[in-house]
């Protein structure tokens, strides 16, 4: 073997190793990131009940928001329309500066929606609030889509709504239903199991399983002001 073949050869040796590495980490992401979705995907399917009740819940108070706006006499929809109007006119002479406090007041929002439902879930007395509070949530969306649609029409009124809101509820309402879903479990195991050591360990995944749930929610905090509200504000002028 001459000089050259042996000056190289640890140079490809080096890199061989290099590139094992990166090849090595890249496996160990991929794998993280499939026990995660398998962990989650074993939650829901262990908890499918829990699920369709909370998911029923939401779906109800949207219903009642958009039934409550709906049977609003015509005086109290013209004052929703001027109110509507009224924000639209000042979103647009907006500017970027103002995101920074609107996802400050929306993360703030989220954790404290989150640390609620979190401390009267870990109650045995607390899940018919958290019932309440799953269920003015989805009445608060049902309101807010059928207001934006009486103002706008059917047409702007779902491209509006398709802008504005329904990016950050991708995140949102999954994470406040498995939230839900968590305290409704956390319940269950303190009123049946009278055991301490399995009340303290459900308690526990339910405080972990709450600070996951904590992080969608803070996303979906940062898409609504840094996605939703840049893409209205351009496209505010439309509507």
């Amino acid at each position: 073997m001459n000089l050259k073949e042996q000056m190289k050869k640890p140079k490809n040796i080096s890199r061989k190793y290099k590139y094992e590495n990166i090849r090595n980490n890249i496996t160990q992401k991929v794998k993280k990131k499939n026990k995660i979705i398998d962990v989650v995907m074993n939650f829901v399917t262990n908890n499918i009940k829990e699920y369709i009740i909370i998911t029923l819940i939401f779906l109800l108070g949207i219903f009642l928001g958009v039934m409550f706006v709906n049977n609003l006499e015509e005086g109290q929809k013209t004052e929703i329309i001027s109110y509507v109007n009224t924000y639209i006119e000042a979103f647009k002479q907006s500017d970027s500066s103002i995101n920074i406090t609107l996802l400050q007041n929306n993360i703030r929002d989220n954790i404290i929606l989150t640390l609620i439902i979190w401390f009267i879930g870990s109650t045995i007395i607390g899940i018919p609030i958290v019932f309440g509070i799953i269920a003015f949530r989805g009445f608060c969306l049902g309101y807010t889509i059928s207001a934006i649609t009486i103002v706008f029409g059917t047409a702007k009124g779902i491209a509006f709504i398709a802008i504005s809101i329904i990016m950050q509820n991708i995140l949102f309402i999954p994470g406040i239903i498995s939230l839900g879903v968590s305290s409704l479990k956390a319940y269950k195991s303190i009123y049946t199991d009278k055991r301490k050591e399995n009340i303290k360990l459900e308690l526990v995944r339910h405080t972990v399983f709450s600070i996951l749930i904590l992080f969608i929610l803070i996303g979906s905090a940062v898409v609504e002001t840094e996605i939703s509200t840049n893409l209205l504000r351009g496209l505010i002028k439309y509507f």
